[in-house]
């Protein structure tokens, strides 16, 4: 598959996946009204979801090592739109249920392929421009989704919802499928213990995340699977997370930094909710209309994003937008005026879009090319994670002090992910590393 098949592979992937999370909230309700379902029931077609596609990220990525990423990011489209057909054709709830977990399954193949499909055709140095473009269509889909989606609930019904996403799943995954892909030259091993270990330990954090205030049992079992995890890793001779990627401070900053400004974001979105039409007394379209500047900044600042690495560098130009994105969330906890409220999500926006890009072009960029899977499916469990602490943490947060203080604790967890970012790569320099064969790594520096 050549570098622009590959590149609009990717940018469909990420698109479709963004889309159908955006675009299910709008429909949730409807969905409860016609399959009589419970509130516990609608919660789980997206906890289950989640907790699938959380739990299964690092493995589909090594998988994707291992067999290739086309061929992995092909079989992830084609169940991702099979599911999703399901979804619009299921009689009950219960089914509901099965097939998103069914796609979030399908969601862990296809999503670190994408970026591992990109690091396999593009050279280190031309990265930028590609994960931008990804970026942005991720924003597209996130702000085109509630308003597709009241849209088609208003219209054909919540049915529709899941069913515009098949056509385009299985067109992307049959030409993954047809179209010849790159030979692995090298064959990573899989670590079945320390992928089942992983899936434990996420599944476990995913869950107790979203049952806050009472986690139940996975409060406990996730932590002691953690650190059975991290045991098996340091003992085994073929560890699931390769110790190059495991130990390199760069991709370790970029994570947390990931983690930190997507549970930022998460959160100030769930409280701002709250604050717009519960406090301010704005209906859902007057709310959806002052928020509208973050898509739009987000998807500006993606391709920016990619001018500023070239010539700031990682370190800087992460810094920089995460004290961005925690002014805006300050702006935003101070606001009750029109030009303020659109100031304070034009400022979130900016600045979580080009963190995005930044960190995500660190974590793609440092890993090998035999491990680019890995190194996708650890960067889109951060994308995972992150929101669901965030959203966790602003419940809780609005529960004991008020939207007011949950907002200022999430500009606090922006300005933490600032001072990560002090770990990353400078503009002078960067550790490349490469593996043209079998022999072993090589090592050159790159400019930023």
């Amino acid at each position: 598959m050549n570098p622009r098949l590959t590149l609009a592979s990717s940018v469909a992937g990420a698109a479709v996946v963004a889309l159908d999370g955006t675009v299910l909230t709008v429909a949730q309700p409807t969905l409860q009204r016609d399959l009589d379902a419970s509130f516990g029931q609608v919660q789980w077609t997206s906890t289950g979801y989640l907790i699938a596609v959380a739990s299964l990220l690092v493995f589909a990525g090594r998988l994707g090592d291992r067999y290739g990423h086309q061929r992995v990011f092909g079989i992830g489209m084609l169940g991702f739109g099979a599911a999703s057909a399901g979804v619009g054709l299921a009689p009950d709830a219960g089914w509901v249920i099965a097939l998103r977990i069914a796609q979030g399954v399908s969601g862990a193949l296809l999503q670190p392929a994408t970026l591992g499909m990109l690091r396999a055709a593009y050279p280190p140095d031309r990265l930028r421009l590609p994960i931008a473009l990804r970026t942005s269509a991720i924003g597209l889909a996130a702000a085109a989704g509630p308003v597709a989606g009241g849209a088609l609930v208003a219209g054909p019904g919540w049915r529709a919802v899941f069913l515009v996403n098949v056509v385009p799943a299985l067109a992307f995954g049959v030409l993954a499928l047809a179209v010849p892909g790159p030979r692995r030259a090298h064959r990573s091993p899989l670590d079945l213990p320390g992928a089942l270990l992983l899936a434990v330990t996420l599944a476990c954090l995913v869950h107790a995340l979203v049952a806050l205030p009472e986690p139940g049992w996975t409060a406990v079992a996730g932590p002691a699977a953690g650190a059975a995890f991290v045991r098996h890793e340091r003992r085994t001779a073929r560890p699931l997370v390769p110790e190059d990627i495991a130990r390199s401070p760069a991709v370790g900053s970029a994570l947390g930094i990931l983690v930190a400004a997507s549970a930022a974001l998460s959160g100030t979105l769930f409280a701002g909710t709250f604050v717009l039409q519960d406090t301010l007394g704005l209906d859902p379209v007057q709310s959806a209309l002052r928020s509208l500047p973050l898509a739009l900044l987000m998807v500006l600042a993606a391709p920016c994003c990619a001018v500023l690495l070239r010539r700031a560098g990682a370190r800087r130009t992460t810094v920089a937008a995460m004290a961005v994105l925690a002014l805006g969330i300050l702006v935003l906890s101070r606001a009750s005026a029109t030009p303020a409220l659109c100031g304070g999500f034009a400022l979130i926006g900016a600045g979580f879009g080009t963190v995005m890009v930044a960190a995500t072009h660190v974590v793609v960029r440092q890993a090998p090319v035999a491990s680019a899977g890995v190194a996708g499916g650890l960067q889109q469990t951060a994308m995972n994670v992150g929101p669901t602490l965030g959203v966790a943490a602003a419940t809780t947060l609005m529960a004991l002090g008020g939207a007011g203080a949950a907002l200022l604790t999430l500009a606090a967890v922006a300005v933490a992910g600032a001072t990560a970012g002090l770990a990353l790569p400078g503009r002078r320099g960067v550790t490349i590393v490469g593996l043209p064969d079998e022999a072993g790594p090589s090592r050159v520096t790159a400019p930023r």
